[in-house]
């Protein structure tokens, strides 16, 4: 190499002989090519960010591009690609401290940025959103030919991806809450997957409130889910939360048909949902290269804690906690009869209540072995001994089912409840909020997120971001409220 200032005589250096000119020559074309290929390569093969689609149509790249689908004259379909970014999605909190948003909310620029300066100014680090609330209908507009009927036209935000991203920038972790098999307008849509009245024959089936579910059996629904779940992950839902993941109940009980279901087992039948579910949404094969699946959690009956049958809904603790990285009880104080544990009224003692049943919850997702028969778990048998009778002179030994079923021990913190921030059945102020707080931490979990319908919260329950740890009213007197 010259030094600098130095002239190099280029010429000089360049083989002589018709052989290495040719060498040369082809050395260069391939360095023009490869420089070609270096700039071309990345805007031919982008990430076809279309999540319905096989990942080997579109594994290279890091910018996704969406699939815009578009009607011809002759009915058939096209794809005309758009570059679009893949989100950056936020990590799982260590902490988990949510409140809940509405749909309508979410809709309501006024009011979800209310909701947004609290979470900044306080200890509250996620946010869980409506995506298709208890009516069926979809909060995020969407052009996917399998769900663009669904998309409300009365609640929802048409900027749901803009939010997101906001959300995003201020560090906010982002939970997409999706009502599961409470569905009215799936049911109406399709009244061949709904729950039925046994009579009249084929009427779709409706609780006290009027609103109808779809028979959890129902596989073509299954998909239909797994469309909306994977849509939502691509605007940049960081985790996916299931609700009303189960078989109804509060209706004519005596006058219902299940048609998918059939007679099968309805804690059986809940399952098999929970591990398609699990294997589609934890699959990679429809996301682009790099893009983890979505952490994925599921709300259950609070009362799964402390009892072992399925509620008559299906749910039960050990049969969910195998497919989703967290549990969420509902475990509102309200929602437990009068003489639960002893307690006349169980909202008067919201510390006790929550203490009891979270502790329950750990010793069960810690366990290494449960009563509870579930997919993968083996009968635990042990060796006894036979003493001999009037017609044998030996001792013999013979294995005896204990009862038991292997689980696999699970960290306490897949445990994540929803507390009651809301009033039914007493006054929730910021004691019993906080009391419902502090027992969760004393039952040695870390995160929780906060229920109330109104989307108001009792902002003097929360740390601010600026103070050290809240002074608490004692559990004593908040359990004598």
């Amino acid at each position: 190499m010259g030094k600098r200032g130095t002239k190099v005589n280029i010429r000089s250096t360049l083989p002589s002989t018709p052989s290495g000119r040719m060498v040369l020559a082809l050395g260069g074309v391939a360095a023009i090519a490869s420089a070609g290929l270096f700039y071309w390569i990345p805007i031919v093969n982008q990430v076809v960010y279309d999540p319905h689609e096989p990942r080997s149509n579109k594994e290279r790249g890091v910018v996704a591009v969406a699939t815009e689908r578009t009607s011809t004259s002759t009915a058939s379909t096209t794809t005309k690609p758009q570059r679009v970014r893949i989100p950056e999605y936020v990590p799982v909190p260590d902490s988990v401290k949510a409140i809940y948003m509405t749909q309508c909310v979410v809709g309501t620029p006024s009011f979800r940025a209310d909701l947004v300066e609290l979470i900044e100014e306080t200890e509250l680090n996620a946010v869980v959103i409506d995506i298709k609330d208890y009516t069926g209908k979809l909060a995020f507009t969407t052009e996917h030919p399998a769900l663009a009927a669904s998309v409300s036209d009365q609640c929802g935000a048409s900027d749901m991806k803009d939010f997101i991203q906001m959300l995003h920038a201020k560090g906010i972790y982002v939970i997409g809450r999706i009502t599961v098999f409470q569905d009215p307008y799936y049911s109406l849509a399709h009244p061949e997957l709904a729950v039925r009245f046994a009579t009249p024959t084929g009427a779709v089936w409706k609780d006290h409130k009027g609103l109808s579910f779809i028979d959890v059996g129902a596989k073509p629904f299954w998909e239909y889910i797994v469309t909306v779940s994977r849509e939502a992950h691509a605007l940049g839902f960081d985790e996916l939360n299931y609700d009303y993941i189960r078989f109804p109940s509060d209706g004519p009980m005596g006058n219902i048909s299940f048609t998918w279901a059939g007679t099968m087992e309805k804690q059986v039948a809940l399952e098999e949902f929970f591990a398609y579910l699990s294997e589609e949404i934890r699959s990679t094969s429809t996301l682009p290269h790099g893009v983890k699946p979505p952490v994925i959690s599921a709300d259950l009956f609070g009362m799964v804690t402390s009892n072992y049958d399925d509620l008559n809904i299906g749910q039960v603790l050990e049969r969910a906690m195998p497919y989703f990285d967290y549990i969420a009880p509902m475990v509102y104080p309200s929602h437990y009869p009068s003489g639960f544990n002893g307690w006349i009224n169980p909202n008067n003692v919201p510390y006790d209540l929550i203490h009891y049943v979270l502790s329950s919850a750990v010793r069960r997702a810690e366990a290494s072995r449960t009563t509870i028969p579930h997919f993968g778990g083996e009968k635990i048998f042990e060796t006894v001994v036979v003493p001999p009778t009037s017609s044998t002179t030996a001792t013999t030994t013979k294995e005896i089912f204990t009862g038991y079923y292997t689980k696999e021990a699970y960290d306490a913190d897949i445990i994540r409840p929803w507390l009651q921030d809301f009033d039914y059945g007493g006054d929730y102020d910021i004691a019993e909020v906080r009391a419902q707080i502090q027992a969760t931490y004393d039952a040695g979990l870390d995160s929780w997120m906060l229920w109330a319908p109104s989307n108001r919260y009792t902002r003097g329950a929360l740390n601010s971001t600026n103070q050290g740890t809240l002074a608490t009213t004692t559990v004593d007197a908040v359990n004598n409220i």
